[in-house]
């Protein structure tokens, strides 16, 4: 008996560092069970997939500037996002792309794709998107789009007069590719929020910009062209999907009134907008119309807030 009672003593001193078992080798007691839980931990759940489609905003691309190579980057709004929402980027976005490339486009060219961008094996920008929610299917983030500045830009080089009509064609177009693409889109992400982008008006850098012929009167056009025209546009046809719109032109503050002055170190007393566009974009130096890292930085936010993430 005293023996016994020394036998259970020791085990019960030695359950504080292992299990305690009637025989040599033998963890398939109760006390086995407990001690390999004890020592066995979950695997972390895999992030969700955000599934990036558009043009060379979405893959960051920038001009070879302060030594750094053109094309695409990290700069890209994309890559910010994935970041701070920690998600796993699929970004299947094109530089160059129009609207009409987004459903109808070949394959992305080599050098046109965002960085880690995955082969698409021939098929349009949407297609390819359908199939990677399509097989990440309960683990969708998000999905973002930006598209129609290319098939808007070619209207800035347009007579003054023709400015109009050239953009009422162009978002014409953009409407019915949306149209087109959108509605794959939501089927495939299911509940997942679609954020829908506009751009800065970087035609308001027209204000300063000596290569942009009357490039004044441009900037002025540009302010109504977008806030009353583009942008009400694009909202519509992403408000049919349950998408959400960033305005990302009055995120950089391209409505303010152009009679509202600001000293600038380069160009002296400016509008407050055109000093904002030249400080998040590269037109007004270079005519390029692409963001630097600040204007990325803005549409991030955006896409963020709107999001929820």
């Amino acid at each position: 008996m005293l023996r016994r009672h020394r036998s259970a003593l020791a085990c019960a001193l030695l359950l504080a560092l292992t299990a305690c078992t009637g025989g040599s080798g033998d963890s398939g007691g109760p006390e086995g069970a407990a001690g390999g839980s004890a020592t066995t931990s979950s695997a972390p759940p895999p992030r969700k997939v955000y599934v990036s489609v558009g043009d060379s905003y979405a893959t960051g691309f920038r001009p070879p500037v302060g030594g750094q190579r053109g094309g695409s980057s990290e700069d890209a709004f994309s890559h910010l996002v994935a970041e701070r929402a920690d998600l796993r980027l699929v970004n299947l976005a094109c530089s160059g792309a129009t609207s009409a490339d987004l459903v109808g486009g070949a394959d992305c060219t080599p050098g046109n794709r965002a960085l880690d961008a995955p082969e698409t094996a021939g098929r349009t920008q949407v297609d390819a998107a359908v199939a990677e929610l399509e097989a990440s299917a309960g683990q969708v983030g998000l999905v973002t789009v930006v598209i129609g500045g290319n098939d808007l830009i070619p209207c800035a080089s347009q007579p003054q007069q023709a400015v109009v009509a050239c953009a009422t064609q162009a978002v014409t177009r953009i409407k019915a590719n949306l149209a087109t693409a959108l509605p794959k889109l939501r089927a495939a992400a299911g509940d997942a929020p679609i954020v829908g982008l506009t751009y800065p008006d970087v035609f308001l850098g027209a204000w300063v910009n000596d290569e942009v012929p009357g490039g004044q009167r441009l900037a002025e056009l540009s302010v109504s062209l977008f806030r009353d025209f583009f942008n009400t546009s694009l909202k519509a046809e992403y408000d049919k999907v349950g998408a959400r719109f960033v305005d990302v032109t009055e995120a950089t503050g391209a409505y303010r009134p152009l009679a509202e002055l600001v000293p600038d170190p380069v160009h002296g007393q400016i509008p407050g907008a055109v000093a904002t566009v030249c400080e998040l974009t590269y037109f007004c130096e270079l005519t390029d119309v692409h963001p630097k890292p600040a204007g990325h930085e803005v549409i991030a936010d955006g896409v963020l807030r709107a999001s929820g993430l």
